[in-house]
């Protein structure tokens, strides 16, 4: 009788080395991207304190510019003319500025939250180092701010609540950009024949309805931003790669 063919070999157990290696290489590809977003925060905050600081510099530099013509022309038709052709260009360029650094802002919540994803990945692999993380390791809202460096028992308090939003860098340039919508509209009002007291009111009108702008547009982009985060974190949780 013709012996039959055998069929494949039994699969064993799969190596030890073989799983170590595995996991080693995951590990090593987390804390890859670990680093990309860490490097990408910093590049984040570099540029946003360059903008502040180029902003403040510019505006700096036409206050004294100003100062001088205003000497020479004892605030006379000269100053007017030369304040009306510097002062908007200061005024866009700080428009400019704080809609960057709420862009930035935005984006440093984006890496924020990957890395939380990333330590909950640390965490799948060795579930032991959840006792050795003070930030967040998951993507919800509470994680990340305890990212932040704002534990959710801070919430509603002076360093996450309201007065928190008043001291923020784009909230500071933003009162500056009033100042200069205010100053600006004061001149225009003054060189329309109106008297000084009419004219800081109008001023004064002008830097409340810039601000209330201002805090409209930066209410509205932190709106979008978490749409889009809890978008995009339904999207993961679709994923069938997505724990």
């Amino acid at each position: 009788m013709e012996r039959m063919p055998e069929g494949p070999p039994a699969a064993g157990p799969v190596p030890a080395d073989a799983s170590a290696a595995a996991r080693a290489l995951r590990v090593q590809m987390l804390a890859t991207e670990h680093w990309s977003l860490l490097a990408t925060r910093s590049l984040s905050w570099n540029e946003s304190f360059a903008r502040a600081g180029m902003f403040l510099t510019l505006l700096s530099g036409a206050t004294v510019a100003l100062a001088l013509v205003a000497q020479v022309t004892a605030f006379g038709e000269g100053f007017v003319l030369f304040a009306l052709l510097t002062l908007p260009i200061v005024l866009f360029v700080g428009l400019a500025t704080y809609v960057r650094l709420l862009e930035i802002n935005n984006e440093d919540y984006v890496w924020v939250r990957g890395m939380n994803r990333l330590r909950s990945a640390y965490l799948e692999i060795d579930p032991e180092l959840a006792r050795h993380f003070v930030t967040g390791t998951s993507e919800d809202a509470d994680a990340i701010f305890r990212t932040f460096g704002s534990p959710p028992e801070a919430k509603g308090s002076l360093d996450t609540g309201l007065f928190h939003g008043l001291v923020t860098t784009p909230t500071t340039i933003a009162f500056v950009d009033a100042m200069l919508a205010a100053v600006l509209a004061a001149i225009v009002s003054v060189q329309l024949k109106m008297a000084m007291l009419p004219a800081s009111g109008i001023g004064v009108v002008a830097f409340f309805v810039c601000a209330a702008a201002l805090a409209y547009v930066g209410y509205r982009s932190q709106v979008m931003a978490h749409l889009y985060s809890a978008t995009s974190a339904s999207a993961g949780d679709a994923s069938p790669t997505h724990r």
